[in-house]
């Protein structure tokens, strides 16, 4: 089960890493971040197929999403300055809350 959770959270970094080059590939007129956008979502995917061998679909879903939301928004803050009101920081916890009670109390994720 560790190389089934290792290899969501490659597919994770890759797209939280893909969805920032994205951002800066300013609608894909820039070469390498729009190279890296690519190769960046591509990875992601592959590594996300292995989860989803083992892991119910919407599970793997639910965790790679959940997680990328929080990561790429944390990217966002520290490296953009975007800023973020009480609203978007209570949103991002109860999608933190959310991850933490699939992992902790379903009976859907194998452990």
């Amino acid at each position: 089960m560790l190389k089934t959770y290792l290899f969501l959270l490659a597919a994770i970094v890759l797209e939280v890493v893909a969805t920032t080059a994205l951002a800066r590939s300013a609608s894909f007129t820039r070469l390498t971040p729009s190279l890296i956008a690519i190769i960046g979502y591509a990875g992601a995917f592959w590594f996300l197929s292995v989860p989803l061998r083992v892991m119910p679909t919407g599970v793997v879903y639910a965790l790679w999403s959940g997680l990328g939301i929080v990561l790429i928004t944390a990217v966002a803050w520290v490296w953009q300055r975007q800023v973020l009101d009480t609203a978007a920081l209570l949103g991002l916890g109860l999608i933190m809350a959310g991850v933490l009670v699939i992992n902790l109390f379903s009976t859907a994720v194998n452990h």
